[in-house]
């Protein structure tokens, strides 16, 4: 099980995104238009900068919803490889059966 400090700095992270969620898609917007002037651009890009580290959406990872595992996450599920075979293996996913051939 991951520490609970780094699954909650993942919730804080995930918290913080959707916050600055649309600040940062209309400053993108600007950013990309052409038809915008360049000193407005370059303004939008210094705002955009100015924003948290953490309101990127790239710092964000996949975690296992009940253990925290970073890795081996189904992000179909929100599980990790272990977890997702445990609860599969108990019946719990409806059409999930263990593969045999």
């Amino acid at each position: 099980m991951a520490k609970v400090a780094v699954i909650n700095r993942d919730l804080k992270r995930r918290k913080i995104v959707k916050k600055f969620e649309a600040r940062r898609a209309e400053l993108l917007a600007t950013i990309n238009d052409a038809s915008v002037s360049d000193e407005d651009r370059h303004s939008a890009r210094i705002k955009l900068q100015m924003l948290p580290r953490n309101a990127s959406p790239v710092r964000l990872r996949n975690r296992c919803s009940l253990t925290g595992r970073p890795r081996g996450v189904y992000s179909k599920f929100g599980l990790g490889r272990g977890k997702l075979r445990d609860i599969a293996m108990s019946g719990e996913i409806p059409g999930m059966i263990k593969a045999s051939w």
